[in-house]
């Protein structure tokens, strides 16, 4: 697209959107330059209305006169009327297939099989004058899927899952090769992460069963991934995941901050893909252990091990060891190394949320080199189910590494997953030695430990994870368990759905996630929000509807009065609950 080359042998390529007003020509294009001075190569602009896609003609212009040859794609939702206006100035038109041509009122209907064909022909007249377009024009097209905007057609047929995301996409694809047009990308975004997985790994298996000529790009992105540490561990869960299986050419880090904070986000995930397929061979011979379509926890026993107390006697030592149970049904464990306990220890009932549960070195793990056959042969023939996990030593990449251990090892061992493998622990002090040394550099820590330990969370694999690139004991524990919340493998907080800000927003997004998060924008909200309570969702300029669940219950509220008409309504239905003052903050624990 443009000057940009996308898939085959090229760099996995960085994405982003403005978030200003189309019709505000010098706001887009400052906007774009901006992203692009950060290392942007690619800018998305929405184009809700036929005037908005109009004045891309200006923006494009604009930008090029400045020198800025950065490819503008232009971001079409509901409006094919838009789509081929835009069509004409830009060098790619995104779709969504749920919401082009198509509607989502949640409305239940039996589609008979010529009903079913008797829309896909209606969708067909609808889609094919812009796949006319964009192939006389010689320009790009992404065919993006959205978990929270799937048609009521897909959803009455395939329901609300990764098959009906894939499905939804190929529809529309079929279309496009029937009028001989290749130049197109795919995308399956999905606000959870497991979810987005999933369908990225199913629309990957099914283009392979159709063919060779079916190898089409992958754009990936995790929807709306929120702000701050908690958004850059989702984004990373999803997009670092499916990169690390080498799948995906271009990414977009959807941060609800502004743009260019998205950048050294994605262009950090791709560079430790590339560090870490150009360090180790990552394929290792083995059965999967998981369905890598459908998430389920593995199966585990259930076992005691020494735990954490925050008890002392009143001469200061500890009283007898504790047990907790980890494996089976319980929750993910949060480990940490003695050293890092050692630091804590004086304060551990004082640390919220945030506490240590087991010390690695009193719960009796069992470490393993997952290619010595012996070893684990040993493991498995014990009476007992034990604590499994990869040696530091082994110089593998960690996600390969835990997933050659579950699957060779029998299901009832519970299996402690490790961030990094540093290859040698110095018992005297914090300094680790080895293959992968911890850095200093906080992000490249956070989103190494997320993508290693919450790819194998979401393919089913561990019992409790362990932070070890991060020295500060606070951080580590921190990050440990907002890995757990981000993967969706242990809630101990309150999860937010909040989108990137983008012309369609309609309010001011930053502000009010600043007070509470929300879902942004009238595209993905009412869907992406279907699994929450209660949702905040932009339907005019400066204007709010409120929903419980999908169903929206309040409208056109003042942008000024909507966060305590939230409040209310969470307190009408009985869910608000007043916060309690912690004794410490948490950068105490650090």
């Amino acid at each position: 697209m443009g000057n940009v080359g996308i898939g085959g042998d090229n760099p996995i390529r960085v994405q982003s959107m403005i978030t200003c007003d189309t019709m505000d020509t010098q706001a887009s294009i400052k906007e774009t330059t901006e992203l692009a001075d950060a290392g942007c190569e690619i800018v998305r602009i929405t184009a809700p209305t036929v005037k908005d896609a109009r004045n891309l003609e200006n923006i494009v212009k604009g930008l090029r006169e400045q020198s800025c040859d950065v490819p503008i794609v232009a971001d079409i939702h509901f409006k094919p009327e838009a789509a081929m206006e835009a069509a004409k100035w830009v060098d790619k038109v995104r779709i969504n297939p749920g919401n082009y041509a198509d509607s989502k009122k949640f409305v239940i209907r039996e589609y008979t099989d010529e009903q079913y064909a008797a829309e896909l022909n209606r969708i067909r007249e609808r889609f094919s004058p812009l796949v006319d377009l964009c192939k006389q024009r010689r320009i790009a097209m992404r065919i993006g899927t959205n978990h929270g905007s799937l048609s009521d057609r897909i959803l009455n047929r395939y329901g609300d899952t990764p098959l009906g995301m894939v499905e939804s996409a190929l529809e529309f694809a079929r279309i496009a090769r029937d009028l001989d047009y290749h130049d197109f990308i795919f995308s399956m975004k999905a606000s959870n992460p497991k979810i987005m997985i999933a369908a990225y790994r199913l629309l990957v298996a099914r283009l392979n069963e159709l063919g060779p000529d079916w190898n089409y790009p992958l754009h990936l992105g995790v929807t709306e991934a929120g702000e701050g540490e908690d958004a850059r561990i989702k984004s990373a869960i999803g997009i670092g995941s499916l990169l690390a299986d080498g799948i995906g050419e271009t990414s977009r880090v959807s941060l609800t901050e502004d743009s260019p904070h998205e950048i050294p986000v994605a262009k950090a995930l791709a560079e430790n893909i590339r560090k870490t397929s150009n360090a180790q061979p990552s394929t290792l011979n083995s059965q999967l252990s998981f369905d890598p379509f459908s998430y389920q926890r593995r199966a585990s026993a259930t076992i005691s091990v020494a735990a954490v107390s925050d008890r002392r006697d009143r001469v200061g030592a500890e009283t007898a060891p504790l047990q907790i149970k980890l494996g089976g049904g319980e929750i993910i464990r949060v480990v940490v190394r003695q050293t890092n306990f050692d630091k804590i220890a004086h304060k551990i009932d004082r640390m919220g949320d945030y506490k240590p549960e087991i010390v690695y070195e009193t719960a009796d793990i069992v470490e393993v080199d997952p290619r010595d056959d012996a070893a684990i042969a040993k493991v498995n023939s014990e009476s007992a189910p034990q604590f499994v996990t990869v040696n530091d030593d082994v110089g593998l990449p960690v996600i390969p590494a835990f997933r050659l251990l579950a699957s060779k090892l029998q299901p009832r061992h519970p299996i402690l997953l490790k961030d990094v493998l540093v290859g040698a622990v110095d018992h005297n002090g914090p300094g680790r030695l080895g293959a992968i040394a911890p850095t200093s550099d906080f992000l490249q820590t956070l989103l190494t430990a997320s993508t290693n330990i919450g790819s194998l969370l979401c393919d089913g694999i561990g019992d409790a994870i362990l932070v070890q690139g991060e020295e500060a004991p606070g951080q580590a524990l921190r990050l440990s368990y907002n890995i757990l919340q981000a993967a969706g493998s242990r809630i101990f907080k309150t999860d937010y759905v909040a989108c990137p800000s983008c012309g369609r927003t309609l309010f001011n997004l930053q502000t009010t996630t600043a007070k509470i998060a929300i879902m942004g924008c009238i595209v993905n909200g009412p869907g992406e929000m279907a699994d929450a309570d209660f949702g905040y969702v932009g339907g005019a300029p400066g204007k709010v509807n409120l929903y419980v669940g999908r169903t929206a219950v309040k409208f056109n509220i003042p942008e000024t009065e909507a966060v305590d008409r939230l409040k209310d309504l969470i307190r009408d239905h009985g869910k608000w609950i007043d916060p309690t003052p912690q004794a410490t903050p948490l950068e105490a624990v650090s």
